[in-house]
């Protein structure tokens, strides 16, 4: 009975590795997709029409 006990002790802490490595390595979430990179071009629409009038 405790060899049951230790080999589900030993199979549940690999299993767990196992996610942690999982998730690690091939994590679903990429901020840099998430974060603005710049003025869009509605900005540079708005941009270039005003550029003219201040010089």
């Amino acid at each position: 009975m405790l060899a049951l006990h230790c080999l589900r002790t030993v199979l549940s802490c690999a299993f767990s590795m196992w996610r942690w490595l999982k998730i690690s390595l091939f994590h679903p979430y990429r901020p840099e997709l998430h974060y603005m990179r710049g003025p869009g071009p509605k900005w540079r629409e708005k941009d270039a029409r005003g550029a003219g009038f201040g010089s």
